[in-house]
């Protein structure tokens, strides 16, 4: 514990109004500090999807977040710091940490927290960064960043409360699937995603396994959706493909799935690979960086391979075909791995423990 009895405000700030999977994030963490009583707020962009979804009784700051260059955000940041007294800044993504320039040396500290493998040009000049993976952090300090400054905590998902039957089965029949096994792919159409190894390991499968008719659903939106589509028709698969579109739950559909894949090229984490876990359904997954960190093949998972729609047929295959008992230990494995290693008391605790460290910094104090 601290020697400071309080614990450490802090100021979570980030910009943009749509939802991916920072901003998720963000939204979950700051909620979660306040349930567990810890002084927090926010900045965020006034009438976006982020700012609606933070809880009422977080005190939410605006600013419109243009850019680095926007001094309107800069002043607004720093009226809320004033206000708030935070002992830790923490932005998100480069286009808050770019507007927020704090002195060093003095309350409070600036937390950069990232995603990603990101260009460090606009993440340099703050107090100390957090990855959100052991390789992330690898990255920074590699990249010239004091390691003594540079810190590793995961994210968390909700624990999503287990659809009845009944649901289910409403929403297979509204989607199409009645009597289907579906696999499921899950995210942002975007070519780091490794959609187009999805569909043509898909088009590899047998059109029915074990005599019941195999489906792709797909959900989601992005860039790529139309030529996603395309390639469907080209594969000769687009009547077994069904498009939901983005959902703001996507519990029920993983819930719905009998394998989920994560097909990624590029993926630094995968928060889908937590949520799939947290609703208990069956994962595969490419062998990107963030999935190789977090899971263990044939363990909590099946793994694939890299950019190999070949390779990820089979893997499929296999997945498709488990007996029930191989399955069911896969899947309660990763379960357990999510409630265990990514609760939500877990990370926050982390944090907690991260800011009251950064905040003893200043003062000379050590935390025990």
């Amino acid at each position: 514990m601290s020697s400071t009895a309080t614990p450490p405000r802090t100021l979570h700030v980030i910009g943009g109004k749509g939802l991916g999977g920072a901003e998720r994030f963000f939204i979950r963490l700051v909620n979660a500090l306040a349930r567990h009583g810890q002084p927090v707020a926010a900045v965020t962009v006034a009438g976006g999807e982020i700012a609606r979804a933070i809880d009422p009784a977080v005190r939410n700051y605006h600013a419109p977040m243009l850019g680095v260059w926007d001094l309107y955000s800069r002043w607004t940041i720093n009226r809320a710091i004033a206000d708030f007294q935070p002992d830790i800044v923490q932005t998100y993504m480069g286009r808050a940490t770019r507007i927020v320039h704090l002195p060093r040396g003095q309350r409070p500290v600036h937390l950069a927290r990232l995603g990603g493998f990101y260009n460090l040009k606009g993440y340099r000049h703050a107090h100390a960064w957090v990855g959100n993976t052991r390789g992330i952090r690898e990255y920074l300090t590699t990249q010239g960043l004091p390691a003594a400054h540079a810190h590793t905590i995961g994210n968390f998902v909700d624990t999503p409360m287990r659809q009845t039957d009944v649901a289910l089965d409403a929403l297979r029949q509204q989607l199409g699937l009645s009597g289907c096994r579906i696999v499921l792919g899950l995210g942002r159409l975007h070519s780091n995603k490794g959609w187009s190894d999805l569909l043509h390991a898909f088009s590899k499968l047998p059109a029915t396994l074990q005599d019941l008719p195999l489906h792709l659903l797909m959900v989601g939106d992005g860039p790529l959706r139309t030529e996603l589509t395309q390639l469907a028709s080209q594969l000769g698969i687009a009547d077994r493909m069904h498009w939901a579109g983005w959902q703001t739950d996507p519990a029920p559909y993983y819930q719905l799935a009998d394998v989920f894949v994560c097909a990624s090229v590029h993926e630094p984490l995968g928060n889908v690979i937590l949520e799939a876990w947290a609703n208990r359904v069956l994962l595969v997954s490419t062998r990107a960086q963030g999935p190789l960190e977090l899971m263990q093949d044939e363990v909590n998972g099946l793994l694939a391979p890299l950019s190999d729609a070949a390779g990820l047929a089979e893997v499929l295959s296999k997945a498709l075909t488990l007996d029930s008992a191989h399955k069911s230990r896969l899947i309660e494995a990763g379960y357990s791995e999510v409630n265990s290693q990514y609760s939500e008391t877990a990370i926050v605790a982390a944090y907690t423990v991260l800011y009251e460290d950064l905040r003893n910094q200043l003062t000379g104090r050590t935390s025990g």
